[in-house]
């Protein structure tokens, strides 16, 4: 893999050199990157406050988004491949992020154009009343290495429409893939002083994002630690902060749905890139009435789909994980099976898939983020019942429910403490919906119709005539 290293002001800036392991598909590859230093860093976070962006009109903006979105299907296989050998996600999951992070910027060059101030009517005839929207200011993002270009695109894409300025610090683990979607963003016309990337010491470069004061946005996509961290540091210039924090989320299957929808859609929601995503299904439970034939079923299936080589089109399940994610999975299945679980597929390695049944509510995998690919199944009585337990997290991203009654439906949307719920539905996520959790999972929202105003600012204008 060639060397890359900081993009600051549209240059790949040479520094101290580190070696970073990047690809779990060759565990013998390292890339080769240079670490921003003080100084990288100084002139980074200088260039956003030249105020670039600003200066275009929404609809010059809105076609540099286009033009992103052309760059990114033109260059779609050779980014695939490349975030394939830095997440060892399956090629054509690393093709469908591509896709993913394309709409974002498709959408948000139309909602670059859908910004409207309003006059408010006043109770003084010699009064008029106005409300207008300005970009918030220069933002920063640090983004995860799951969804190297998808997490790092949908808050770019937002930002530009805005008129925001972005300085970006992508996962240690995955540095390639985006500098190379930054590399797109430059070809396409966005002024190099208005897209700044930092690669090196994160706590130097995440110090620094909170001490700036001209940074006045930070949008971060992690753990629930490092965003309590951030979201201290950022007291201290009041900056606003969008975060993602994962979930841990509950999949409920009732005995009135549809068995093959429910299958195929559990499937998807729990083991899409091996179970290594913040909305994957973390607590799988189904009604007590219709649980061994949705077992049969779901072990059948499961069976089916083939793990091997991620850059082959068939495979389903990589034979290559995150380490952490290796630690976690064998850490869960270890602890429940000491407390009574059953495994049923054998999984002898920890990239294979495995079901687990007769698990309880105080097991860790039903407490904790799983991250892997391993599917812990309960079962419950009664409604009721069923959304205590669901709720029973701190946590409070995403949740699924798989039913055909339409009260049904009403009632546990409405009840579920989650802030997205897929409903007959595996892949809930797409550019035009908010995207976001309450409680620990974070605040603030990405994507959809309101994603652009994470990055405005409302300025009232009261006018005496």
């Amino acid at each position: 893999m060639k060397v890359i290293g900081s993009l600051v002001n549209g240059k790949e800036k040479k520094t101290k050199t580190a070696s970073f392991h990047t690809s779990p598909v060759l565990k013998s590859q390292w890339l080769t990157a240079y670490q921003a230093d003080n100084e990288t860093i100084e002139e980074a976070l200088k260039a956003i406050e030249i105020p670039s962006l600003q200066k275009m009109t929404a609809y010059q903006r809105s076609l540099i988004l286009d033009r992103i979105v052309s760059l990114l299907e033109e260059e779609k296989p050779d980014i695939a491949k490349l975030i394939t050998l830095e997440t060892g996600k399956p090629i054509r999951e690393a093709t469908n992020e591509v896709d993913y992070t394309a709409s974002y910027f498709k959408w948000f060059s139309e909602e670059a154009k859908r910004v409207y101030g309003m006059e408010i009517p006043s109770q003084f005839s010699d009064k008029r009343l106005f409300l207008k929207y300005e970009p918030i200011g220069p933002s920063a993002i640090i983004t995860p290495w799951n969804f190297p270009i998808a997490m790092a695109g949908r808050k770019i894409a937002a930002a530009f429409a805005a008129g925001c300025p972005i300085i970006a610090k992508p996962s240690p683990e995955t540095p390639a893939s985006l500098i190379t979607l930054g590399t797109l963003c430059l070809k396409a016309g966005i002024p190099k002083e208005a897209l700044q990337i930092l690669i090196g010491n994160e706590k130097k470069i995440g110090k620094a994002f909170l001490n700036a004061p001209s940074i006045r946005k930070l949008s971060f996509t992690g753990s629930l630690k490092i965003g309590q961290y951030l979201y201290r540091g950022c007291a201290q210039t009041l900056k606003k902060m969008t975060m993602e924090l994962g979930g841990n989320a509950p999949c409920i299957i009732f005995d009135d749905a549809d068995l093959e929808k429910a299958l195929e859609g559990t499937l998807i929601a729990k083991f899409r890139q091996s179970g290594q995503t913040c909305i994957c299904v973390n607590r799988l439970f189904v009604q007590k009435n219709i649980y061994s034939k949705f077992l049969e079923g779901f072990i059948e299936k499961v069976k089916q789909l083939p793990i091997g080589n991620p850059l082959e089109e068939l495979t389903y399940f990589s034979y290559a994980i995150h380490p952490l994610s290796e630690k976690k999975t064998k850490a869960h299945i270890k602890e429940a099976l000491s407390k009574g679980a059953k495994t049923h597929l054998g999984a002898t390695k920890p990239y294979e898939p495995e079901i687990l049944t007769n698990v309880t509510d105080d097991m860790l995998i039903f407490n904790e983020e799983t991250f892997g690919p391993v599917a812990a199944i309960a079962s419950f009585e009664d409604q009721d019942e069923v959304i205590r337990r669901a709720n029973q997290t701190p946590y409070g991203l995403a949740a699924y429910v798989f039913t055909e009654g339409l009260q049904r439906s009403e009632t546990i949307c409405h009840r579920l403490q989650f802030g997205m719920i897929g409903l007959n539905d595996g892949s809930p996520s797409s550019a035009q919906l908010p995207f976001g959790g309450i409680k620990a999972s974070g605040l603030g929202r990405e994507g959809g119709p309101t994603g652009i105003y994470e990055y405005l600012t409302e300025k009232i204008i009261s006018q005496k005539l």
